[in-house]
């Protein structure tokens, strides 16, 4: 019998009278009245023999007993509450964890995620925008998308996109007073620099890209630096320099008109590539299939896309 529940309805009034430490207070919160509450608090006593309450001058207080058996209550109907609004939640919809750089996030899979949804409206999918290390075993993530060599010891990994880097800027250079038509006209602007600090070695900074083409820029490592590649896109669009760019992330924006590519000579592709992470011990799950399978032909037709641009 220790463990037999008693009245949830008593327990519940008890609470309420435990809290306010007042029949009246909590027969408003309750909407019922107080001969009601008085009721339910003695048949309570009744069942345990033993008083909850008593009655002084200075008004109700709590026994011993009731002391430290009102914040257990409060907390067990708590818990009641948080099992009752799960009960009353629709079947959750299948669900796929993405972990990604902010920049790629940012500047390639979100502003394509419509049309997944719309493909999929049954999957939610959960973006986590970082770039350490994805601890798979822990189950909160299915997939990553990382840039870098490709290799990743215990993990498969499948090519998603190459990458190339070029220099692109806001139209408006194009118009000024030193318009670019050749690299030799970078000279003359602000040069913005990529400090995203990937580990990429076959990515060029500024000075190596204008030696390779017969430049001498005497300040070719000055100018504004970002640590993140989104927000050198973004310094570029505002016209406030000419950006060495990631082609993957600039594609939006080039597509646009909100920065154009003065050389069109498509870029030097370099070493690293975005890849598409998981375990090698755990099958993907539906969800994270699909959302792999719809990465591919996005890529595919951002490839196709890049050749028009």
């Amino acid at each position: 019998m220790a463990r037999t529940l008693l009245p949830l309805n008593a327990l519940r009034v008890f609470e309420s009278a435990a809290r306010h430490l007042s029949f009246s207070r909590a027969a408003e919160e309750l909407a019922v009245t107080p001969g009601a509450v008085s009721q339910q608090i003695r048949q309570l006593e009744e069942i345990i023999r033993a008083p909850l309450f008593k009655r002084e001058a200075r008004g109700l207080q709590l026994t011993d007993l009731g002391r430290s058996s009102a914040p257990l209550v409060a907390e067990g109907l708590d818990r009641l509450r948080d099992v009752s609004a799960l009960m009353r939640e629709p079947p959750r919809r299948r669900q796929v964890s993405i972990s990604v750089a902010p920049s790629f996030a940012s500047k390639w899979l979100m502003p394509r995620m419509d049309d997944f949804h719309a493909l999929h409206p049954e999957i939610e999918v959960w973006v986590s925008a970082d770039m350490e290390p994805v601890a798979f075993d822990q189950g909160q993530v299915d997939l990553a998308i990382r840039y870098g060599p490709g290799h990743y010891p215990g993990h498969a990994s499948e090519r998603l996109l190459i990458e190339s880097v070029l220099p692109v800027c806001a139209p408006s250079l194009m118009q000024s007073l030193n318009a670019i038509r050749t690299p030799a006209d970078l000279v003359h602007h602000v040069l913005l620099h990529d400090m995203s600090g990937d580990g990429d070695p076959g990515r060029p900074d500024w000075p190596m890209w204008l030696m390779a083409r017969g430049v001498r820029h005497a300040d070719a490592r000055r100018g504004s630096r970002f640590n993140q590649s989104a927000m050198l896109i973004e310094a570029a669009v505002a016209g406030r320099g000419v950006a060495l760019a990631k082609r993957t992330l600039a594609q939006a924006d080039l597509a646009a008109g909100r920065l154009v590519a003065p050389f069109h000579d498509g870029g030097a592709v370099v070493g690293f590539a975005y890849h598409v992470v998981h375990p090698k011990d755990r099958p993907l799950s539906p969800s994270a299939r699909a959302f792999t399978d719809w990465m591919r032909k996005q890529a595919a037709f951002h490839d196709t896309s890049l050749d028009q641009l």
